[in-house]
C-alpha cells in the first residue's frame, strides 16, 4: 500500500513540474522581429581639391661642398709658419697664405740662375759680335774677288757663324727659363687658398718637413653647396627644361627649396637646379639631379642680435621642394585612395562607386598629385572596402549623419 503511494505521489509532482514548465514558458513575450540591416559597406571618404600653380617634386638628399680639394705644396722643405686659420673647422679667404716653407734654398738658386743668365748674355754679345766681324770679312774678301758683286746665299752658315750664334741665343733662352723656374719655386714657398673655403681637416705642424706632392689639410669652398637628389624618371620629368639646364648659367634657373632640421625647428635656404646627372645610379635606377644653394654659410642676423637662420651644412640630410611644370589641370588627393592600376573609387551623389584611371603625376608623403576625369570636392574611398566594382553601393560618412 505504501509503495502505491510513494509512486502516485511520484507522478502527481512530475505532473506539475510539467505544468508549471509549461505555464512559464507561455507567459514568456514574443521576441520583437526586426528586419536585417542591409548588406551595403561603409566605405571612408575624403574630397578631391583642384591643383593650383606648379606641381612641387620633392626629394631629399646629402649636402655636399660644390668644391674641395687637398691641400699638397708643389715644393719640398720645412714649414716655418702656418696661418691660425688654419685647422679644423677653421675658415680661409682666397688668396690668403695658409702656410710658408723655408725660403733660403729657393733663394740662392734664384741668384744662381741669374748669375748664369748673365754669363749667357755676355756670351751671346760676344757670339753676335763675332758673327757680325765674320760677316764683314767674308764680304770684303768675296768683293775683291768678284769686282764688288757679293750674294750672301753663297756663304756657308758655319763662315758667317751663324749656328754659333743660335746656340748662345738658345742658351740665353734656357737661362732665363731657369731663372723663371727658380722664381715659381721660391713663388710656392707660399701656400695659398684658390678660394674662401673651410678647412676639414689638417695634419702639419710648425717645423714639419713636407714634401711635394704630399697633402697636408683639406678645404671646401663657402660660396655654393650642393645636394644630389636621386628621383624616378616619373618626377624628374616634371622639373622644366632639365636637360637643357647647364652648370653654373644662372639665367636658366628652376627655382628649389632647401629645408633641414636645425635645433627644435625646421630651417630653409633658396637654392636652384644647377644640372643633372646623364646616367642612372646602378643601384636605385634614378636620376641624380644636382641642386645648388648659394651663400650657404651666411646667417641672417634678427633684431635681438641672435642668428636666425643657421649654416647649411656639409653632410646634412634635407629635404628638397623643386619647383616643377605648371599644369592645366590636376588634382590632389589622399595617396591611401590611389587603387592599384593607378585607379581611383569615385563615390557619386547615388552613393555608387565609380571606377577613375588617372595618371600619377608625383607623390608626396601622404598626397598623390593625379591627372584625370576628377571634379573639384568629389568623393573619393581611401579605406573601408577591401575591393570594389562599377557601380557598387556603399555607404560613406556623410550618409550615416543624414
Amino acid at each position: 500500500m505504501s509503495r502505491r503511494v510513494g509512486l502516485l505521489v511520484a507522478v502527481v509532482i512530475i505532473a506539475a513540474s510539467v505544468a508549471l514548465a509549461t505555464l512559464l514558458v507561455s507567459m514568456v513575450p514574443e521576441p520583437e522581429r526586426h528586419e536585417p540591416p542591409p548588406q551595403v559597406p561603409f566605405a571612408q571618404t575624403s574630397r578631391v581639391v583642384l591643383g593650383d600653380g606648379s606641381i612641387p617634386v620633392h626629394g631629399a638628399g646629402t649636402v655636399r661642398p660644390s668644391a674641395e680639394i687637398d691641400v699638397i705644396p708643389q715644393i719640398s722643405g720645412k714649414v716655418i709658419w702656418i696661418n691660425p686659420g688654419f685647422q679644423s673647422g677653421g675658415r680661409i679667404e682666397a688668396g690668403q697664405t695658409i702656410f710658408r716653407i723655408e725660403e733660403e734654398d729657393y733663394l740662392y738658386r734664384v741668384r744662381e740662375a741669374e748669375a748664369d743668365l748673365e754669363a749667357k748674355r755676355v756670351e751671346l754679345l760676344e757670339a753676335r759680335e763675332k758673327a757680325e766681324i765674320a760677316r764683314t770679312e767674308y764680304e770684303q774678301f768675296s768683293g775683291r774677288r768678284s769686282n764688288g758683286k757679293f750674294s750672301a746665299r753663297q756663304a756657308h752658315p758655319l763662315t758667317l757663324r751663324e749656328p754659333q750664334l743660335k746656340a748662345a741665343e738658345a742658351a740665353l733662352d734656357r737661362e732665363e727659363a731657369r731663372v723663371a723656374e727658380a722664381k715659381l719655386a721660391l713663388s710656392r714657398t707660399r701656400i695659398q687658398a684658390p678660394f674662401d673655403g673651410y678647412v676639414r681637416d689638417e695634419s702639419i705642424d710648425l717645423g714639419q718637413f713636407v714634401t711635394a706632392g704630399q697633402a697636408v689639410g683639406r678645404i671646401f669652398a663657402t660660396d655654393a653647396v650642393e645636394v644630389v637628389v636621386p628621383l624616378p624618371d616619373t618626377s624628374a620629368v616634371l622639373i622644366p627644361g632639365l636637360w637643357e639646364l647647364q652648370a653654373g648659367d644662372a639665367e636658366q634657373q628652376v627655382p628649389a627649396r632647401v629645408t633641414a632640421r636645425y635645433g627644435d625647428g625646421n630651417h630653409a635656404w633658396e637654392g636652384y637646379v644647377d644640372r643633372a646627372e646623364v646616367s642612372l645610379d646602378k643601384q636605385t635606377r634614378t636620376i641624380d639631379v644636382v641642386v645648388r644653394v648659394p651663400d650657404p654659410f651666411s646667417r641672417e642676423i634678427s633684431s635681438n642680435g641672435v642668428g636666425a637662420t643657421p649654416p647649411l651644412l656639409v653632410g646634412k640630410f634635407v629635404e628638397v621642394a623643386i619647383e616643377g611644370l605648371v599644369s592645366e589641370a590636376y588634382y590632389r588627393v589622399p595617396r591611401a585612395a590611389l587603387q592599384p592600376g593607378n585607379e581611383i573609387w569615385v563615390v557619386r551623389g547615388n552613393s555608387a562607386v565609380h571606377i577613375v584611371p588617372v595618371r600619377v603625376l608625383q607623390r608626396i608623403n601622404d598626397e598623390a598629385y593625379v591627372a584625370g576625369p576628377l571634379e573639384n570636392g568629389q568623393q573619393v574611398v581611401t579605406g573601408g572596402i577591401p575591393f570594389a566594382t562599377e557601380g557598387m553601393a556603399v555607404q560613406t560618412g556623410t550618409d550615416a549623419t543624414q
